[in-house]
């Protein structure tokens, strides 16, 4: 254990027992180690069943002791008996490890073909993944015979690999000749493009006689895309020529949509309609992605071919990025119900109606949008000339009796001890058991008890599950105050952005650690901190201290700073180069001039766009928590530039 492991362990118990103190609750010692729990998990994981049950034996009072039984259970789970599954069920009822075994259980039973063993447990009070599902529909079918394979059928449209558990029913559906030619070949296009080449290739392989794609055509497609694409080479004539033709387009057009162009619009006549249009749609959607200010062009091309969601919202911010408000109204209004009364669409729409001249409906949908506390809830009420103002709070006075009641729920404890020792998965699963379901009163109870035991992202979440009582202070926690002024004034950075960026990286977890590996409340990797230490002087700097909350807010303003400053002063994207990267930022720049929040809407990277949205509203948000008035989030949006010099990020490859 490192020593910043074990300060991080020491804080979280410390201020777990500070609430436990305020709440008037108090456990006894724990009889057993964490150490001893930590070595029990990791022979689980490595499968060591016999020194599990060493550990085992002396961890019965462990709060997490269910743990420990589970992961026993688990490793044995297909020789186990009904009677040590339900003992288990029965001894925690209502966790997220019941669900747990029970889906294991349910999985071990339909392995064997336990069917009706099967039956007394099956569905899951929590649903099911896909492999339980097929298990499911297999367990039907033997029930209820062929019919019950009608629900395998939405299964098969995945461009994912599916469980084995699902092969026999897809099997049946074909024998059957449920599942066509061209049910098989829908899945190919979906497999090619979510970029799943192996699942594609496999699929057409298995294609019957002449409907199947040789090995030999992707082979010679794969060595060289482009050049097959210009060949023009297919048998247009045949199903699977043309099926070459579109995945080749596909893999051409994902890299560079423009050097796509020139070859589909040469060889797109020897397709017939539909399939012409998919393959307009499909070369649009990525020159949309690309920004290529042709998009909205190409998309007109593709007519009426149906268009997946997240191609149809491809197709709205191509219209944006043209300013073409007419052609953003029609592809908003051709959107599915569902999608089109998402917040970013109805919004748009509202823009598009106001630049139509239909000025009434616009203010209508604004209307709906802007008591809305997010991005697009700022612009609305903006758009109707006044400034967005956050609704009033109604916060639970918290009464001692009440939090000593809640500490001491054994969920509860489990969640700190996770917490504390770094299984934070496990820990938000707990907390998502504790709070499922509760009315708003208990929701901001359970709020206020994360807040003072630290753990301020399940404070943020909890709060913001509210449905009536809502309490903004707690939505927009501001821990580490005397840290975030230090950084805001050592660096010149307005301090409710920085709240904005670090409630968006962390949730104010000081020891998180991305996937990436990013660190600490401003998500710092560690080549930037080095880089920033250099920058600034910081000679004590030690990798160690990454997560040190001074240091990392610090260090996390003056980075934010410093693209602030090389990109135009601009919010927008200097925060998309906080999380993207500064290369990426400013090739995403306009060739003109171009409205802030169009560019925003339009940024290719899922996450970035929806980062850069919450950075913004969130540090609107706390201006007016911390009491000042907000500046108007169009003006902070402003205009962005086309791209000037090009702009080198120091934290480059040599850098790290």
């Amino acid at each position: 254990m490192t020593m910043f492991t074990a300060m991080r362990h020491f804080l979280l118990n410390f201020l777990w027992l500070a609430a436990l103190v305020l709440a008037g609750t108090t456990f006894p010692v724990l009889a057993q180690s964490d150490a001893d729990f930590l070595a029990a998990k990791t022979a689980f994981e490595k499968g060591d069943r016999a020194k599990l049950a060493g550990l085992a034996a002396n961890l019965n009072n462990h709060v997490l002791f269910p743990y420990v039984d589970y992961w026993r259970l688990k490793l044995s789970i297909d020789d186990a008996t009904p009677a040590a599954v339900r003992d288990y069920l029965d001894r925690y009822p209502d966790t997220p490890l019941a669900e747990k075994m029970r889906v294991d259980w349910l999985k071990a039973l339909a392995r064997k073909q336990d069917w009706s063993r099967f039956a007394h447990s099956y569905p899951p009070p929590s649903g099911e993944d896909v492999e339980l599902a097929c298990y499911g529909i297999q367990y039907r079918r033997q029930r209820d015979g062929d019919v019950a394979l009608a629900d395998a059928k939405p299964l098969w449209f995945s461009e994912k690999a599916t469980p084995e558990s699902c092969d026999p029913l897809f099997a049946a559906l074909i024998a059957r000749g449920d599942l066509s030619v061209d049910d098989r070949a829908a899945r190919l296009r979906l497999a090619s493009e979510a970029g799943n080449v192996r699942l594609a290739q496999a699929i057409a392989t298995d294609l019957p006689g002449k409907d199947r794609i040789a090995d030999r055509e992707f082979l010679h497609a794969n060595r060289d895309f482009q050049r097959a694409l210009d060949a023009g080479a297919f048998a247009w004539n045949t199903g699977p020529g043309r099926e070459m033709a579109l995945y080749t387009l596909e893999r051409v057009a994902r890299t560079d949509a423009a050097a796509a162009r020139p070859a589909w619009v040469k060889w797109r006549g020897n397709l017939p309609e539909a399939e012409r249009g998919y393959g307009n749609a499909r070369l649009a959607y990525h020159a949309a992605r690309q920004l290529n200010p042709a998009a909205n062009d190409w998309f007109r091309e593709a007519g009426n071919a149906p268009l997946a969601a997240e191609v149809q919202a491809w197709r709205v911010r191509a219209a944006l990025r043209a300013l073409a408000w007419s052609d953003v109204l029609s592809a908003i209004d051709a959107m599915a119900d569902a999608q089109r009364q998402e917040s970013a669409w109805r919004y748009w729409r509202a823009r598009a109606l106001a630049a139509k001249g239909r000025t009434a409906e616009a203010n209508a949908l604004f209307e709906t949008l802007a008591a809305d506390a997010n991005f697009y809830g700022v612009l609305a009420a903006e758009s109707l000339g006044r400034r967005f103002a956050l609704p009033a709070s109604n916060p639970l006075a918290v009464e001692p009796a009440a939090l000593a009641i809640f500490s001491a729920k054994p969920g509860v404890q489990r969640v700190v001890k996770l917490s504390q020792l770094d299984m934070k998965p496990e820990s938000q699963r707990e907390w998502l058991f504790v709070v499922r379901g509760q009315p708003d009163d208990v929701l901001l109870l359970a709020a206020d008890y994360a807040r003072r035991v630290g753990l301020y992202d399940r404070a943020i979440n909890t709060a913001e599950r509210t449905t009536v009582r809502h309490d903004y202070a707690m939505r927009y926690l501001a821990p580490f105050r005397p840290e975030f002024d230090a950084a805001s004034r050592g660096n010149d950075v307005d301090v409710a952005l920085l709240y904005g960026i670090a409630r968006q990286e962390s949730r104010f977890a000081p020891d998180i650690v991305s996937s990436a590996g990013a660190v600490g409340l401003m998500q710092l990797m560690p080549g930037t901190a080095r880089w920033v230490a250099k920058e600034t002087g910081r000679k004590d700097y030690r990798p160690t201290a990454i997560a040190d909350v001074e240091l990392n807010t610090h260090f996390g303003a003056f980075y934010f700073k410093y693209w602030l400053e090389r990109l135009d002063r601009m919010p927008a994207l200097a925060a998309a180069a906080y999380n993207a990267g500064p290369g990426r930022a400013q090739a995403w720049r306009p060739k003109a001039a171009l409205e802030g929040a169009i560019w925003v809407e339009t940024i290719p990277f899922n996450e970035t766009r929806d980062y850069v949205k919450k950075v913004l509203a969130n540090s609107l948000m706390y201006t007016q928590a911390f009491g000042g008035a907000p500046p108007s989030l169009t003006a902070r949006l402003g205009v962005i530039a086309p791209r000037g010099a090009a702009v080198s990020d120091p934290m480059s490859a040599k850098a790290e």
